[in-house]
C-alpha cells in the first residue's frame, strides 16, 4: 500500500507513512465524536431503568461525569495528534519535495528546459507544490479516514437496528456514486481550467517582457485586446469548471440531507408501532447529524482531489525524466577538446550536427564560424555537455564526456556567454560567483584584469553596489565585462565564449577583447564569433554550415582558399562600407 501511495501521489516513504497515520488517526477523530452519542443513550436508558422501577434517577450520576471527563480527554488527544499527523508532518514532506524538485532540476540537462514553457515551470515549483501541501493537509487524509471510520459507524448502526441503520446511511452510496460518475466531466473541465490559466499566466510574463518593443512598434491597443481575450478566456473555463463541480457537489451534499428525512420517518414509524424506544430513536437522528458532517466537508473538497491528480502527474513528469549521470571524478591528459563524427539533433529528424569532426587544442584559439543556424553554439554546448551527443563522441583530454558528472565536467570550464545573467545582489558577489570561496583581494584583481575597475568606480558603493535585476543599472558592455571577471577569477583550463563581443560597440569591444586577452592564456579556448576582427587572430577556424565542418585551418589559408569564410570575410568587408540611403543622398546632393 506505501509504494501505490508513493506512485500515486509522488510522496516519499516517509510521507506515504504520514498519510496514511492521518488517515487512520482521521478516522479514529471521526469515530470519536459518535461515541458520546452512546453514552447519551445509555444514560437515557439508565433514567428511564431508574423512572420505572421507582429507583431515584440521579444515582450513578458521578460516574457517568468521569466517564464523559474521560471522553473528553480521548477525544482531545485524538485530534491533537490528528492534527499533528495532518500538519507538522505533511509540512515536512512538502519542504522534502521542494528540495527534491529542485535537486531534479539542478540534475536534468539544458535540453529539457528548451523544450518546456518556464512558467510552466515556475507555476509547477511554486503553485502546484503549494496546492499538494494544501491537499495532504486538508483534503486527502480526511477523503480516505472518513471512509473508513464512515464504514465503520454503518455497519454499527446496521448492526444495532437495521431499520433505522438503512433509514441513516442508504444514501452515502448513493452520493458515492454520483460524484464518482463525475470524475471524468470534472477532470476534463478542471483541466481545460487550469490550460487557461496556464495561457493567462504566460500573456501576462510576456507582456512585462516585451512592453518596451509593444509600445515603440505602437501595438498596445491590439495586444492588450488579445491579453483581454486571453483572461476572459480563462475567466470562462474557471466559471464553468466550478459550475460543473457546483452542481454535482451540491446534488451529493442534498441528497445527504434528504437521509435525515427519511431517518425521521422510519424512526416515527417505528416508535410508533412500539418497535423501537424513544431514547434509540433519539440517538439515531443525533447519529445521522454527526455521520453526514465528515461526509459534507469530504464532498466539498472532492473537486479539489480530483484536481491534485493533474498537479501529480506534472510533478511526476518532472521527477521521472532521465538525468545526465557519470563519474565524480576524471584524470584527462590535457584538455584538447575532440569531436569525432558527432551527431546531434534537438528533435527528433530534425539534424543540427551531422558527422563533425574537429580538435581544438589546449593553448590555442579555435574559432567557429558559418552561417545563422550552422550549429555553431549547438558544438560549443556539447562540448560543456549541456547536451548529449545522438552519436560519435566529444572527448576532453582523451575522456568522453558523457562518462563524466556534469558538475564535475563544468568544473573545468570557464563560459561567458552572449545573453549575460546577473543577479540582483552587489558586483562583488557577482564575480564571485566564478569562485564562491575567493577573497574580496582576488575578486578584485580578476575584476581589474577583465576592465571592470573604470566603471565599478562610478558607482555609488563601488563593488558593495547593487547592481538591479540582471545588472539593469549596467550597461552591456559593463555586463559583459562582469561575466568575463566571474570567468578571470574561475580561471579554468577550457574557455568558451560565445559571441561574448557580438551586441557592443567599438569601445566596449575593444575593453572586452584586452579584458579576453588575459582569459585565453595557455588555455584551450572555443571561440563563437561572427566578427572577422576577433576571427582573424585565431589559431584554428572551423567552419560550420548546415550541421557540417564545411572548412577548416588557419585563417589566413582560408581566405586564400576562396570557400565559405573567404566569402564571409568578404562580405562583412563590404558591410563596413554600406551606407544608409539618405546619408548617400545628402552626400550625392553636396558634391552636385
Amino acid at each position: 500500500m506505501i509504494k501505490r501511495l508513493q506512485q500515486r501521489y509522488a510522496l516519499t516513504e516517509k510521507g506515504a507513512k504520514d498519510l496514511v497515520r492521518a488517515a487512520l488517526l482521521t478516522m479514529l477523530a471521526n469515530i470519536s465524536l459518535m461515541i458520546p452519542a452512546g453514552l447519551l443513550l445509555l444514560v437515557l436508558m439508565n433514567i428511564i431503568t431508574a423512572l420505572s422501577a421507582g429507583g431515584d434517577p440521579a444515582a450513578g450520576v458521578w460516574g457517568y461525569t468521569a466517564l464523559a471527563a474521560a471522553l473528553v480527554a480521548v477525544i482531545y488527544l485524538v485530534h491533537y495528534f490528528q492534527y499533528k499527523a495532518l500538519f507538522i508532518s505533511v509540512y515536512d514532506e512538502s519542504a522534502n519535495r521542494r528540495v527534491r524538485l529542485a535537486e531534479k532540476l539542478r540534475a536534468l540537462p539544458l535540453s529539457f528546459f528548451g523544450k518546456r514553457d518556464l512558467s510552466d515551470l515556475t507555476s509547477t515549483i511554486m503553485s502546484d507544490c503549494s496546492l499538494l501541501e494544501q491537499g495532504f493537509s486538508h483534503w486527502v487524509p480526511q477523503l480516505y479516514g472518513t471512509a473508513v471510520s464512515t464504514v465503520i459507524i454503518s455497519a454499527c448502526l446496521l448492526i444495532f437496528d437495521w431499520r433505522l441503520g438503512l433509514a441513516v446511511v442508504w444514501v452515502i452510496p448513493v452520493a458515492a456514486v454520483i460524484v464518482a460518475a463525475s470524475k471524468k466531466v470534472q477532470d476534463r473541465y478542471g483541466t481545460r481550467a487550469l490550460l487557461a490559466r496556464r495561457a493567462a499566466t504566460d500573456g501576462l510574463q510576456e507582456l512585462l517582457e516585451t512592453v518596451k518593443d509593444i509600445k515603440a512598434c505602437n501595438q498596445k491597443g491590439s495586444y492588450l485586446a488579445g491579453l483581454d481575450e486571453t483572461l476572459a478566456q480563462e475567466e470562462k473555463a474557471t466559471v464553468r469548471g466550478e459550475l460543473v463541480t457546483g452542481v454535482c457537489v451540491t446534488s451529493a451534499q442534498a441528497l445527504l440531507k434528504l437521509g435525515i428525512a427519511t431517518t425521521v420517518l422510519v424512526g416515527v414509524l417505528l416508535f410508533a408501532s412500539g418497535q423501537v424506544a424513544l431514547p434509540v430513536f433519539l440517538i439515531y437522528l443525533i447519529a445521522a447529524s454527526r455521520v453526514y458532517d465528515p461526509l459534507n466537508n469530504v464532498l466539498i473538497n472532492m473537486a479539489a482531489v480530483f484536481g491534485m491528480q493533474i498537479r501529480v502527474e506534472r510533478m511526476r513528469a518532472i521527477e521521472e525524466q532521465p538525468v545526465q549521470t557519470g563519474t565524480d571524478s576524471y584524470s584527462p591528459d590535457g584538455y584538447d577538446i575532440a569531436f569525432d563524427h558527432v551527431r546531434f539533433a534537438y528533435n527528433e529528424n530534425e539534424g543540427v550536427l551531422e558527422d563533425v569532426s574537429f580538435t581544438a587544442k589546449q593553448g590555442e584559439v579555435t574559432a567557429l564560424v558559418g552561417p545563422s543556424g550552422g550549429g555553431k553554439s549547438t558544438a560549443a554546448k556539447l562540448a560543456a555537455r549541456f547536451w548529449d551527443v545522438d552519436g560519435g563522441t566529444v572527448t576532453i583530454g582523451g575522456v568522453d564526456v558523457s562518462s563524466v558528472e556534469p558538475e564535475t565536467l563544468l568544473e573545468n570550464y570557464a563560459i561567458v556567454f552572449q545573453d549575460v545573467v546577473l543577479f540582483r545582489d552587489t558586483v562583488m558577489e557577482n564575480i564571485r560567483l566564478g569562485r564562491r570561496g575567493a577573497t574580496d583581494e582576488e575578486v578584485i584583481a580578476a575584476a581589474r584584469a577583465a576592465q571592470c575597475e573604470e566603471f565599478v568606480s562610478r558607482l555609488p558603493q563601488g563593488y558593495q553596489t547593487v547592481i538591479g535585476e540582471n545588472g539593469s543599472t549596467l550597461s552591456g558592455g559593463e555586463r559583459q565585462r562582469i561575466s568575463i571577471a566571474r570567468a578571470l577569477l574561475k580561471d579554468a583550463p577550457i574557455v568558451l565564449l560565445d559571441e561574448a563581443t557580438a551586441s557592443l560597440d567599438v569601445e566596449n569591444e575593444t575593453a572586452v577583447q584586452e579584458a579576453l586577452s588575459g582569459l585565453v592564456q595557455e588555455k584551450t579556448v572555443l571561440v563563437i564569433a561572427h566578427r572577422m576582427r576577433t576571427v582573424m587572430g585565431a589559431d584554428k577556424v572551423v567552419v560550420l554550415s548546415e550541421g557540417r565542418v564545411a572548412e577548416m585551418g588557419r585563417p589566413e589559408e582560408l581566405v586564400q582558399s576562396g570557400g565559405v569564410f573567404a566569402r564571409m570575410v568578404k562580405l562583412q568587408q563590404e558591410s563596413a562600407d554600406w551606407k544608409l540611403k539618405g546619408e548617400a543622398g545628402k552626400t550625392a546632393a553636396h558634391k552636385a
